[in-house]
């Protein structure tokens, strides 16, 4: 049963007992993404959670890693486009130590000189391991196009222009704006006493200042198809369309999320099977939806190298044009749903995927999560709806491509299809 609190600084605090486990994970989740940065802090809400496990007052780095290996646990942190969390997983008799760990780390941090100019360093080789990735910087690309003159275009890494200007002042700064108990939640799921973890929560972040929720800015693509390129000495082109898709909580984003397993989701999917498992032209190729509030896209990728990258773009554009025209079977809905449910029952059976999930909704949501209403909608998709979103979704009109790799001799034939495609159902 999930159970949700509100302190009197305004943190909401949310939990889940979990039968049959000996683990609880802990999360600290933060309305501070790349969403809520501009040209001039771009990356600092990822640099700041690299900074906070830099040393504290009580502890060092070194004490950080050391006393989390101590006790078995992990503890890490993600930085996304609208939220960050800091999280641990230990056994049930250290919650108290876990707890106290997380709090120190985003209440007490020191942010030395030192350790700054060193972090910048570290986070612009990660910047560079993107660049270098053909894989990350042709969805960095497609979603910079898709996404333009909005803030979900920014990278959540930033720019090392930024990264090099950060200093304290600036993340404190930062942090007294989004890390404010109302732009926060804390989860805990597994096995953990009631009463100990609210006394906890109540010590260590009952003191956390009060601020006002920051909601971040709505986004709507512009009409209009964008293309990029970018020419790289590497053996495959990579390939990355960016459709249109459905915001988080919107019933229509199940039914994409079915239209998508048909189309390239799975390995019975019909991209993986053409491309494939019948023609041999790639190792990798798929689809996935992605959904942010008021906002969400579905992207198609594959790799290949340049002498049948074209000829894989086609073949994906055809597989696209196949399910427009004559929509996809019943056998496929049904498969498809029952992958998708599999999929997701087999990834919620830890502690720290309901940490994620329950932990993430009522951040971005601000609603209770229910793993029973996520399966009844995966249940409730029809021919129908699905035939509604894949006419709405896959219309080009809204469609951004990039390609990254030795493009230079075929990007005339790769613009010419993604213009047929353009010309055919574009503009509807």
């Amino acid at each position: 049963m999930i159970k949700i609190k509100t302190l009197s600084n305004g943190l909401r605090v949310v939990t889940e007992q979990m039968e049959g486990v000996r683990s609880v994970s802990v999360g600290v989740w933060v309305n501070a993404g790349s969403v809520f940065e501009d040209e001039n802090n771009s990356g600092i809400s990822h640099f700041i959670e690299h900074m906070l496990f830099k040393g504290t007052e009580r502890r060092s780095a070194t004490d950080i890693a050391v006393e989390m290996d101590s006790i078995g646990g992990n503890l890490n942190a993600f930085t996304a486009k609208e939220c960050t969390c800091f999280y641990a997983k230990v056994m049930d008799r250290h919650i108290g130590q876990a707890v106290d760990i997380l709090a120190d780390l985003l209440l007490e941090s020191k942010f030395e000189e030192e350790a700054t100019e060193r972090e910048k360093g570290v986070v612009c080789e990660e910047i560079y391991m993107t660049f270098d990735n053909p894989e990350d910087l042709v969805f960095e690309m497609g979603s910079a196009l898709f996404f333009e003159n909005s803030s979900l275009m920014r990278p959540i890494l930033g720019t090392e222009e930024t990264i090099r200007s950060f200093d304290k002042a600036k993340m404190r700064e930062y942090m007294a704006t989004h890390y404010t108990a109302e732009n926060m939640v804390v989860c805990c799921t597994g096995s953990f006493d009631e009463q100990e973890f609210e006394r906890l929560i109540d010590e260590s972040f009952g003191k956390v200042a009060s601020g006002s929720r920051k909601a971040a800015a709505e986004h709507k693509p512009e009409r209009g198809m964008r293309v990029g390129f970018a020419e790289k000495d590497n053996e495959q082109v990579h390939i990355c369309m960016t459709f249109p898709g459905y915001p988080l909580g919107s019933r229509e984003y199940y039914a994409l999320a079915v239209l998508s397993n048909v189309i390239g989701g799975s390995m019975s999917s019909r991209m993986f099977q053409r491309i494939r498992e019948q023609m041999g032209l790639a190792y990798s190729v798929y689809t996935y939806p992605m959904a942010y509030r008021g906002i969400g896209c579905m992207c198609a990728y594959a790799g290949s190298g340049d002498k049948q990258a074209v000829k894989v773009l086609k073949l994906m554009i055809e597989e696209l044009e196949k399910v427009i025209d004559n929509g996809i079977s019943e056998e496929e809905l049904h498969r498809c749903k029952e992958q998708l449910k599999g999929s997701y029952v087999l990834g919620f059976e830890s502690t720290s995927s309901h940490m994620n999930a329950i932990g993430k909704c009522l951040l971005l949501q601000d609603k209770e999560y229910s793993f029973e209403a996520t399966l009844s909608a995966i249940d409730c998709v029809t021919m129908e709806q699905t035939e509604a979103v894949a006419h709405e979704v896959l219309n080009p009109d809204r469609l951004s491509f990039s390609a990254v790799g030795r493009v230079g001799a075929i990007e005339g034939d790769m613009r010419a299809a993604m213009e047929a495609f353009w010309e055919k159902h574009g503009q509807a």
